[in-house]
């Protein structure tokens, strides 16, 4: 049986330290967020790429809610309506980009795959001091970073949801309860539809089948167990695994790396 998981109170940190202007055309900022943090509805003049170090981000547009694991950054152009929380302790930065210099970023939100050099430009730029921070050297170090988001490519969401009537309700129900082991024809049974129905609203709607959407989502579910430190076996009973193996198979095969892999690496 699925085991529960204590919510702690939810917290509501600042959503940034600016107002209306930024003090540069690019900046760098990085935080440590508590588990169950949430960021207030909110929005801002400027560009901002959203990169977690650990933890899961989960953004809320009006029509669109983005679950990104590590791997990957949201970008978010100016001007655009979000919520955000991590549901796990989570380190993240932002990297926010003035419009004038976000004109080569994409104009809608999407994720950007985070290759090894960014990832470490990011890293450094975290274990620096605020002291050192400025200067040409730092400003070079900055367009460098850019450099490499407006070249990134371009994903979407690694998790896409849908707002969809028939669609949205089985995608809210696996969300809720990951390790449901419906079927396809089972699940629209449970929305009135067809199976074919519901397959062809998958396709158009998120790209993929549901049994992969499942496999992305259970992945991203237990990324944050992981680093919550829960131990594999625990993790692939409450996601619906018959077996620790085949978790472990499965999460290989999506991430690269073996959970322990995973989390050692974290």
């Amino acid at each position: 049986m699925p085991r529960s998981h204590a919510r702690p109170r939810t917290r509501h940190p600042q959503t940034t330290p600016f107002t209306d202007t930024l003090p540069a055309e690019v900046v760098f900022r990085a935080a440590q967020m508590p588990a169950d943090a949430f960021f207030p509805h909110h929005r801002h003049h400027w560009g901002e790429f959203v990169y977690a170090f650990s933890g899961v981000m989960e953004v809320q547009l009006a029509a669109e809610h983005y679950l990104i694991p590590p791997q990957y950054g949201l970008w978010l152009p100016p001007e655009v309506d979000h919520t955000g929380m991590n549901r796990q302790e989570a380190s993240f930065c932002s990297v926010y980009v003035v419009p004038e210099r976000a004109v080569r970023m994409p104009a809608q939100v999407c994720a950007l795959t985070v290759s090894p050099l960014l990832h470490g430009l990011l890293e450094h730029l975290r274990q620096t001091p605020p002291t050192q921070a400025q200067g040409a050297p730092h400003d070079r170090l900055l367009q460098v970073v850019l450099d490499q988001l407006e070249a990134a490519p371009v994903t979407g969401s690694y998790l896409p949801m849908s707002s969809d009537p028939l669609l949205a309700p089985v995608l809210q129900a696996l969300e809720a309860s990951p390790g449901d082991p419906r079927s396809v024809a089972d699940w629209a049974d449970w929305v009135h539809t067809t199976e074919r129905t519901l397959m062809r609203r998958c396709q158009s709607q998120l790209g993929m089948t549901l049994a992969e959407w499942r496999q992305r989502l259970r992945t991203v579910k237990a990324m944050a167990l992981l680093e919550a430190g829960e131990k594999v076996e625990h993790i692939a009973q409450d996601l619906g695994y018959a077996s620790t193996s085949a978790f472990i198979g499965m999460f290989r095969r999506l991430t690269g790396t073996t959970p322990d892999g995973y989390r050692k690496g974290r």
